[in-house]
């Protein structure tokens, strides 16, 4: 129909093997390698910014060489529209922007004298150290994340279940970024509040380009546009 506009049908999808050597990832992410550098850390005096660095460094090679041919497949769709693959990043900007604020008004008025304690941690860090942590968030991160909590669950769980896939993988989005907070200090969770919308978004990116890589970009616009903002504020002050 004219003026209608038509999706793209969602067939982005890893293979089962695929899905099995992403998913197996999460666990070894998030706990088993961040543990096993903290105890050579107290050995051998690792900073933190490179115990990040090499976090996010090993799980972007080995992501690569798991999925190499799904990013390969995913690609297509973005050579093939790549102008609505590019509005479709930057509409989920501008959203993410807008709610980003109304969140930030409202929390602030909440909690006055508190603050997301993993975007101070990441700021800290970028500023004693800018080299690899801007390189672990510009671009090991998105690569990771995406493939992980988008082109993994959030994939693999839309072919059961459409809001399912939605809720799963913006919750674990957010658990992600603040769980470790709030094991010292149960009201961080309130600050899961934060990362839902932009997991809602970064899903939703990926569903209607068909493609990864739209989310990857997404999120490296979001987290490169973030940092370099904080380095030029600091500089200014």
């Amino acid at each position: 129909m004219m003026g209608k506009r038509v999706n793209f049908p969602f067939t982005s999808a890893l293979t089962r093997r695929e899905a099995i050597c992403v998913l197996s990832w999460l666990p070894v992410h998030i706990v088993l390698l961040p543990v096993a550098l903290g105890l050579v850390a107290e050995r051998t005096g690792l900073t933190e910014n490179m115990a990040n660095f090499i976090v996010y460094g090993v799980g972007a090679v080995y992501m690569v060489l798991v999925a190499f041919r799904f990013l390969r497949r995913d690609f297509d769709p973005l050579a093939d529209h790549p102008l609505r693959c590019v509005l479709e990043v930057v509409w989920s900007y501008l959203a993410m922007m807008a709610f980003n604020l109304l969140l930030f008004s409202l929390m602030t008025a909440a909690l006055p004298d508190s603050e997301n304690p993993n975007n101070a941690e990441v700021m800290s860090l970028v500023l004693h150290d800018t080299g690899p942590m801007k390189a672990a968030a510009m671009v090991l991160a998105p690569i990771v994340e995406e493939l992980m909590f988008r082109a993994g669950l959030f994939g693999v769980l839309r072919r059961k279940n459409r809001v399912l896939a939605y809720a799963v993988s913006m919750a674990a989005f957010a658990l992600y970024h603040i769980w470790s907070y709030a094991l010292t200090n149960p009201l961080y969770l309130v600050y899961l509040l934060q990362y839902l919308p932009v997991g809602w978004l970064l899903a939703r990116c990926y569903e209607r380009t068909n493609s990864i890589w739209c989310g990857i970009f997404f999120h490296m616009a979001v987290n490169t546009i973030a940092i370099n903002a904080a380095l030029s504020l600091q500089a200014y002050l």
